[in-house]
């Protein structure tokens, strides 16, 4: 790409390239706009894998006012790594759509900020609940708070559902969760496995009314290690149109009854869950 003339930055590059899935402090957004008039954003990388038919994932397009969201969260990042500061009018065009009531928020995380601001923003979404609460994530080692919120969501009669893939990319991190989809279980929360492929969607929807798609996992790094970004919906059509991306992947699901190795672990497998989920923040 740099003998093509494109410029190309590693954000706080690693000396030991097989490490830079395991180590913290990642830009794990997912961000591309075009000409400050379009933006996307999701759980979609860009590698050939996640064009296969065995990967399940995401992403959204965004017009309108809401791309400068998207727009300031990379030209910051390329302010930290490169110390270029873009600030040419050019680059920020008057967004040129009808009027609509369709609110979006980006919102963005980082290990240095004040607050935890998307785990704030799900925390709250799922509090607020009063009918329903539909979560995607491939990766399911939650925070302390977030855990409560399901648990207590789930207590207080709201239709709280989790998917996860049947299958990760990471056998750690399969283990690890399975202890936390235990406690969510006995709390009443509705745990079903996406079967048909790699579910790495990362998306939330509740009461017909608010939703996010984004790239954050619901586990230990996202909330609390990694640079994310998360895009935030306050319209009806919008959750209407997640939460049937939400019941079309649960026909392809299985409910976590139905899953053995889950139902009839033996002592000394919920053991090892249990040592692997106390190491759960490091994974």
């Amino acid at each position: 790409m740099r003998e093509e003339g494109i410029e190309v930055q590693p954000f706080m590059p690693v000396r030991f390239p097989l490490l830079t899935s395991k180590v913290n402090y990642r830009n794990h957004r997912k961000i591309a706009v075009f000409d400050g008039r379009v933006g996307f954003i999701g759980g979609m990388n860009i590698a050939r894998r996640y064009i296969s038919q065995k990967w399940r994932d995401t992403h959204v397009k965004i017009t309108g006012a809401a791309v400068y969201g998207l727009q300031r969260a990379f030209l910051l990042d390329w302010f930290l790594i490169d110390k270029t500061l873009i600030s040419n009018r050019a680059y920020y065009p008057t967004a040129k759509i009808n009027p609509n009531n369709q609110l979006i928020q980006i919102v963005t995380s980082n290990p240095t900020d004040r607050w935890p601001e998307i785990e704030q923003g799900y925390i709250k979404i799922i509090l607020s609940a009063r009918q329903y609460v539909y979560m995607q994530t491939p990766y399911f080692l939650p925070t302390e708070p977030i855990l409560f919120a399901l648990r207590t969501a789930a207590v207080s009669g709201v239709d709280v559902r989790l998917m996860l893939p049947l299958h990760t990319d990471t056998k750690l991190v399969e283990w690890a969760s399975r202890s936390y989809v235990m406690d969510t279980v006995q709390a009443g929360v509705k745990v079903v496995f996406y079967k048909n492929g790699f579910n790495h969607s990362k998306l939330l929807v509740t009461d017909d009314s608010l939703s996010t798609v984004g790239s954050s996992n619901i586990d230990f790094r996202s909330f609390e290690n990694n640079f994310e970004a998360n895009a935030f919906f306050y319209d009806e059509k919008i959750a209407l149109k997640i939460k049937h991306v939400f019941l079309e992947d649960e026909q392809n699901s299985i409910p976590l009854e139905h899953v053995r190795s889950l139902t009839d672990r033996s002592f000394l497998q919920r053991l090892w869950e249990s040592i692997v989920r106390l190491l759960s923040p490091l994974l």
